[in-house]
């Protein structure tokens, strides 16, 4: 039996790529990039110098490849519609020519896949950064979850416009890179983690302003710092939460050595494995395409005519993913293994029935951005847990605080990702529209964080935490728990409806958050 051959094309912004890969390795690939004149990327410009390019470049790719392809394989989202579009009328055409089947994938996901198949990750948490593009992924039953992403753009976006603003060409990640080494100083910028997620916008914006006052060396260097910790930190949270001991790093972004190195400490300061694929593979490119077609092939994936309509908003969970037999390593976030745990955070210790909760160095963190964290976190926490049980919400006693310590009631109590019901949802959802009520908001809602003991839930692991009335603000903190049902337990739809019906119930103001959580949701992809 022959080598099946796929075609496989990439085109969802600047870069135009068709490759042909065989289950070994790339055959051939050819590229077009688009560069604009100035500012960033014209949605329009780009389509048309995707269909001034297309002919010759998947000519040259056939022509070079020598060899009859199988299918052929188009990215048909998440992406600019005019530059999908485009594609897709190429792809249509040339697998009707061709007589072979259609398969339209996922463009986030073909990153994850490329990414495995040219290193030995096997089940990562994956970091998956790129202009459009920021979320922390990972696999479970038969999908792609995302545990965390930007809440408004893609970090490549973020540095490009920041570039932008202060003279530098395109492409502006690069030169900023480049710029940060020559720095001699850290200049704070806004540091915005909330739960699983990140935003940007208000960094990047912070960063011009510095730019009118300080060297810029020293603005590139703190905003690569500030963002790039946001990002390794969400990921640490995500590989906590769900045990697995492998990180895989995707994207375009990815080139960057600084996150790189960021990602390797962090990595070996829990002992698990980083993984990342070779340059030409990091940015879009036809390989990945052509790849995750060839997996979708083998497993009986046909996209019709009908059906290869593009998605511009293609999220990657959205994909049933049956082309692999990963084993899903994912195991329970650890507890009081013996008298010791650590979380993404902090190190547990357990004396008598006293936590004593250490927040750790991290080492891939700038010691100004750390020990600042550190101790903002330390202090909230404690005055925020206290709050919360004056609220009526339960939550352990406090006993002594330090700068960088807890000491607190032990709660031997069960996770509620272990014993999840909607009628235990609907509870956790009392228990947050009576905290929102009191403008406290809990920053990092999992159902790693609320655990249930004697017929009583507790919220714990207030590390995130702060007051604040908007209708953002709780709509943001609602949407990171909503986000954990869906990555983390199969019957989600449930558990939502259970947690509104709950929420509604003690906070006056439900229907406006749950209207500002589907806004929330649509944030931070491709318009």
């Amino acid at each position: 039996m022959s080598e099946i051959s796929i075609l496989g094309i990439e085109g969802t912004a600047w870069n135009l790529s068709a490759a042909i890969v065989d289950e070994k390795d790339v055959i051939v690939e050819t590229t077009a990039t688009y560069r604009p004149a100035t500012g960033g990327i014209h949605p329009r410009e780009a389509a048309q110098h995707h269909a001034n390019h297309i002919t010759k470049v998947i000519s040259e790719t056939l022509e070079k490849g020598g060899r009859k392809v199988d299918a052929v394989a188009f990215s048909q989202g998440p992406g600019l519609g005019p530059c999908l579009r485009t594609v897709a009328t190429a792809a249509r055409a040339l697998a009707l020519s061709l007589d072979v089947p259609l398969i339209g994938v996922n463009h986030c996901i073909a990153h994850i896949e490329v990414g495995r198949w040219k290193t030995q990750a096997l089940d990562p948490v994956t970091l998956y950064v790129s202009g459009a593009n920021s979320q922390v992924l990972a696999y479970r039953k038969s999908h792609y979850r995302v545990f965390g992403e930007t809440l408004d753009i893609g970090i490549g976006n973020a540095l490009d416009k920041f570039a932008r603003s202060v003279g530098l060409a395109h492409p502006g990640g690069p030169k900023v890179e480049e710029l940060a080494k020559k720095a001699s100083q850290y200049i704070q910028l806004p540091y915005t983690v909330k739960g699983m997620d990140f935003s940007f916008s208000g960094l990047t914006t912070a960063a011009q302003e510095s730019a009118k006052k300080y060297p810029l060396p020293d603005v590139c260097h703190s905003f690569q710092e500030t963002a790039f910790a946001m990002l390794v930190e969400v990921t640490e949270r995500a590989v906590a939460h769900t045990g697995k001991c492998e990180v895989l790093l995707a994207g375009g972004v990815g080139a960057n050595l600084r996150l790189r190195e960021m990602l390797t400490i962090m990595c070996e300061d829990r002992g698990i494995d980083f993984y990342v694929p070779e340059k030409r593979f990091m940015g879009d490119n036809g390989a990945m395409i052509a790849y995750l077609g060839l997996l979708m092939y083998k497993s009986g994936y046909r996209t019709t005519i009908a059906e290869s309509k593009v998605n511009p908003s293609f999220r990657p969970d959205e994909a049933v993913v049956r082309w692999n037999q990963i084993v899903d390593t994912s195991g329970d976030k650890p507890g009081l293994q013996g008298k010791i745990a650590s979380g993404a955070e902090a190190m547990i210790t357990l004396s008598g029935n006293t936590i004593i909760k250490t927040r750790i160095l991290k080492q891939y963190r700038l010691k100004e951005i750390d020990e600042t964290l550190r101790k903002e976190r330390t202090r909230s926490e404690a005055r925020l847990i206290s709050e919360a049980r004056r609220c009526g919400v339960p939550t352990p006693i406090i006993r002594d605080v330090t700068d960088f310590e807890i000491k607190m009631e032990y709660i031997e109590g069960t996770a509620l990702k272990k014993m999840i019901t909607p009628s235990l949802t609907e509870h956790t959802g009392e228990l947050i529209g009576r905290l929102h009520t009191y403008g406290i908001i809990h920053g990092d809602l999992t159902t790693s964080n609320i655990l249930f003991k004697d017929g009583k839930l507790y919220l714990i692991d207030f590390g995130l935490a702060y007051l604040d009335k908007t209708v953002e603000a709780r709509g943001v903190d609602v949407h990171v728990l909503f986000q954990t049902f869906e990555s983390t337990h199969e019957f989600h739809e449930e558990l939502i409806e259970a947690f509104k019906k709950g929420y509604a119930r003690t906070f006056a103001g439900a229907d406006e958050v749950m209207g500002r959580v589907k806004e929330i949701e649509g944030r931070g992809r491709y318009a």
